[in-house]
């Protein structure tokens, strides 16, 4: 394995443990709510769902840039000998730029959580 794979790879894992750890809390939160009152979330239970939805979006676009970093560069290399593999690299880098947009979702549906 090569260490351009490792960090594609690391990368991946990164951002797929950030958002699933961020979509766990978001799940786990009505379990925790209905042994709560009904009340107006204090600020620090808005603060630490502001934290969470940051992490959530913050780490996935790291995983992602990180990413599409070491995969923008090897599919260069790729099309520099082979050019009819255009569209297969594009589709590479398609979904590791999907793992941001999984973090940003997951995000958007904690901050409805808050309001």
């Amino acid at each position: 394995m090569s260490r351009n794979q490792t960090y594609v790879i690391f990368a991946i894992g990164l951002a797929a443990v950030a958002a699933l750890g961020a979509t766990a809390i978001l799940f786990a939160a009505p379990a925790l709510a209905a042994t709560v009152p009904a009340a107006p979330l204090s600020g620090e239970a808005a603060s630490w769902g502001f934290i969470g939805a940051a992490l959530a979006t913050g780490m996935s676009s790291i995983g992602a840039g990180v990413a599409v970093g070491k995969l923008g560069a090897a599919a260069v290399g790729a099309l520099a000998e082979k050019p009819e593999l255009l569209g297969r690299l594009l589709i590479l880098v398609g979904l590791a730029e999907g793992i941001a947009i999984y973090g940003l979702i997951v995000s958007i549906l904690i901050l409805n959580r808050l309001t």
